[in-house]
């Protein structure tokens, strides 16, 4: 019950960031801010401050930001729709735009702790796709087919997310000048691999052994490999969406819902605590990362009632000089709701039916 409990708190923190960031945008906009609550449901306490009324609701997770005239015509010069456009788009993105900040925060902590797995190999297995391509130990891996490769997941992603398919591979390899006192030249090859696959792994692979993690040597470093899992987690997102639009993998096994979500979660935290403190930091910075930055890629995707489908309607009034009515925008958002609450009752339904 313990690990439940915490799996609600961080992912009531993740929304509750989110939240933060439009009311913090808001007020520097200077934009009415109706209620700031922590938490969801009934009230239990509340004070009123600045014309803001600050609540602590019943249950522990989420939070909401209710702003003046956020979806209708109103003539308090605070009103959200009363403000400048540029004003109203930094209040909306700011949502997924602290969600992205929270995620680069507890990639930090990760980096800290286990540092980065860079894409340099130790040697090749024989036999393998890799050993007839010409790989060896000291190449580094810089792109396969278009992609960057930045460090060791990102081959495995590519490989999970286009099975079978033969690739390009660029690795840089450091090579001998001759020269006495010299310290050699890095060159570039390219070659083509297809990946084989392994019964025992359950996944195609290329036959490579790979150096594992190692620790930032100065501080930009390290911040570059905190920026780094921060994407990962981005592109790992969007090539889920890929693999599902191209029927690789099916929608309920996709897509998790919030009951899913928080057992998994309350799973890991407890094996965490049976390995002892450290563990259940990583276990915790993990998943804040990984929850928090799906929380802004989800929010930004140009859907009604999303941050990013009221960030659609704001860039077309900024093309188009004037805003669209505002009566329209809410019938935009109100249908779109209601999609969405159809959408959350099926994943709960799946939810519960992947638990039973």
């Amino acid at each position: 019950m313990l690990n439940i409990i915490a799996a609600i708190l961080l992912f009531g923190m993740i929304v509750l960031v989110h939240e933060f960031g439009h009311f913090l945008f808001a007020k520097l906009g200077g934009i009415g801010v109706v209620e700031f609550s922590v938490g969801m449901g009934p009230r239990l306490f509340s004070f009123v401050r600045g014309g803001t009324c600050y609540s602590i609701k019943a249950l522990p997770f989420g939070g909401s930001c209710a702003m003046v005239g956020e979806d209708s015509d109103n003539s308090d010069p605070k009103a959200f729709n009363n403000k400048p456009v540029w004003t109203r788009i930094a209040v909306i993105a700011a949502g997924p735009g602290f969600n992205f900040l929270l995620a680069f925060l507890f990639s930090m902590v990760l980096v800290f702790q286990v540092g980065h797995d860079a894409p340099v190999l130790i040697g090749v297995f024989d036999g393998s796709p890799a050993q007839e391509a010409g790989l060896q130990a000291g190449d580094r891996l810089v792109r396969i087919n278009r992609r960057r490769v930045e460090a060791t997941r990102d081959i495995s992603l590519y490989l999970y997310t286009h099975p079978g398919e033969t690739v390009t591979l660029s690795f840089d390899r450091a090579e001998n000048t001759g020269e006495a006192g010299g310290t050699g030249t890095t060159r570039r090859y390219l070659t083509q691999i297809t990946p084989v696959y392994d019964e025992t792994y359950q996944s195609y692979m290329l036959g490579i052994q790979l150096r594992g993690y190692e620790k930032a040597e100065n501080p930009l470093q390290f911040l570059s490999y905190s920026v780094y899992e921060v994407k990962y987690c981005i592109v790992s997102t969007f090539d889920s969406f890929g693999m599902l639009f191209r029927r690789q993998i099916r929608a309920e096994d996709a897509v998790a819902g919030p009951v899913q979500i928080v057992s998994m979660v309350g799973e890991s935290v407890g094996a965490g605590r049976s390995v002892g403190l450290w563990a259940v930091v990583y276990v915790i910075s993990s998943w804040m990362l990984l929850l928090s930055a799906s929380l802004g890629i989800m929010n930004l995707l140009p859907l009604p009632a999303l941050d990013g489908g009221r960030l659609l309607f704001l860039l077309i009034e900024l093309v188009r000089g004037r805003p669209i009515d505002p009566e329209k925008e809410g019938m935009v958002h109100m249908a779109g709701m209601m999609l969405l609450m159809t959408l959350m009752v099926l994943i709960l339904f799946n939810d519960i039916h992947q638990l039973l």
